[in-house]
């Protein structure tokens, strides 16, 4: 017979899926804080929050499979409650309730206030910025927006998230503040589509006016853009980039693909013309700009000739960072209504195929980095070396800069310049100059 838990009462709050999730499960965390909540991310606890992900084949089974486990520790005792939040939730939820009932509650992504009444807590309107970090304490995600209005055809997150809605730029201003009073130097700003932030507020594209607005927060002295779409993409946030010394020379653009028939059928909204325009205009702007994207294999449709086009884009527009996905067929999205027909073992070779090109694109430009000396924040340290970045790299994504920690010290957190002494495809190694 199960036996209740001698533990106290100490919420574990289990994170999975993108940096959005990870934004929220600190926004709950501080909630639950500011309600004298004993709440811990990750680790041992009587109580059991799971943010989910419902975003692809592979995140919704490990989502599933966490949920699994959590109950079979319910019912074995170690554990007393668990509760399921995020996107997979928000997705499946009466397909949760009757598959797996053992759960004390599912709730949705917008579902804050009911989640932590379920956990005995009030929701706290006035904290705005009041977040628990589970994130070095250098850097920390700030989320500007939730929600995406774009029609993309293999993409879930609108069932998941909702319209677009941007956050006021006080608000973000004001949880900046927050931030960097407690030693965050680095943001990281992040929305399902950051080119969209402000038409809903302001009636146009307002990146730009939040940026100076961030920049002017003391003590953040890197701000990184992730996430941006390509169509209507605001070119006023390129002169700020040039002209602060805050911004980060760097940006995440998910493009998804290349060949022109594809990018209709996946209701991109724009062409190869248009989109190798606007990363040259990019470079052009900001020469020393990092461009990081995303790339889908194997959607629908997807012959040997479309294949071929990408390949020979991404040779030829030599990416800074990139990563690619096989394509995963989603119900409910206007995609699924096409047939999935490029087989798996297909998918994966053209996923590889193109990462064995980025590797070598990548090795190569690392390579014209040793003698540089680039200013990098340091992470954390790893076995016997210092882990640190550059501007031109997000954390978990990008390449790191390895410090020899037998040889070297180098504060944690701290911003120092290393000499490059030596690079791999993904990773630089150095000692402080």
């Amino acid at each position: 017979m199960r036996t209740k838990s001698l533990k106290k009462n100490k919420i574990n709050v289990v994170t999975l899926g993108c940096s959005k999730n990870v934004y929220d499960s600190e926004v709950l965390m501080g909630q639950l804080r500011a309600n004298n909540k004993e709440v811990a991310h990750e680790e041992e606890g009587n109580v059991v929050v799971i943010n989910t992900c419902g975003f692809i084949a592979n995140a919704k089974e490990e989502s599933v499979n966490t949920i699994l486990d959590y109950v079979q520790r319910k019912e074995a005792g170690d554990v007393d409650k668990v509760f399921v939040t995020g996107c997979l939730s928000e997705r499946y939820k009466p397909d949760l309730e009757k598959e797996i009932p053992n759960v004390d509650k599912y709730f949705g992504t917008s579902d804050l206030p009911n989640l932590l009444k379920a956990l005995g807590a009030d929701y706290k309107h006035e904290l705005i910025g009041e977040r628990l970090t589970t994130t070095p304490k250098n850097y920390a995600y700030l989320k500007i927006a939730e929600g995406c209005d774009r029609p993309c055809s293999f993409c879930a997150i609108p069932l998941m998230r909702g319209k677009h809605k941007s956050t006021p730029i006080e608000d973000l201003v004001a949880e900046a503040e927050k931030l960097a009073a407690n030693g965050v130097k680095e943001l990281i700003l992040i929305a399902q589509d950051l080119t969209y932030y402000g038409l809903d507020l302001y009636k146009k594209r307002n990146l730009a006016e939040l940026l100076r607005a961030l920049a002017k927060v003391e003590g953040i002295e890197w701000i990184r853009l992730h996430y941006a779409f390509p169509t209507g993409f605001p070119m006023d946030v390129l002169e700020v980039m040039r002209n602060e010394p805050k911004i980060c020379n760097y940006i995440d653009i998910p493009l998804q693909h290349i060949a022109d028939a594809i990018l209709k059928s996946m209701r991109r909204g724009t062409t190869q013309a248009k989109t190798t325009k606007l990363l040259k205009d990019f470079r052009q702007a900001v020469p020393k700009m990092a461009i990081r994207t995303t790339l889908i294999v194997g959607y629908p449709g997807e012959t040997e000739e479309d294949f071929e086009t990408l390949k020979q884009w991404v040779q030829e527009m030599r990416f800074e960072r990139l990563g690619c996905f096989t394509y995963s067929h989603e119900e409910n999205t206007h995609a699924y209504n096409l047939e999935d027909d490029v087989p798996e073992e297909v998918k994966q070779e053209r996923a590889n195929s193109i990462m064995e090109i980025q590797s070598q694109i990548s090795w190569e430009l690392n390579q014209e980095k040793i003698g540089e000396t680039f200013r990098c924040i340091i992470d954390r340290k790893e076995g016997n070396h210092f882990v640190g970045r550059t501007e031109f790299d997000s954390p978990d994504v990008d390449n790191e800069v390895l410090i020899d920690a037998t040889k070297h010290y180098v504060k944690i957190g701290d911003f120092v310049n290393i000499k490059i002494t030596d690079a791999s495809d993904y990773d630089l190694f150095g000692e402080p100059a």
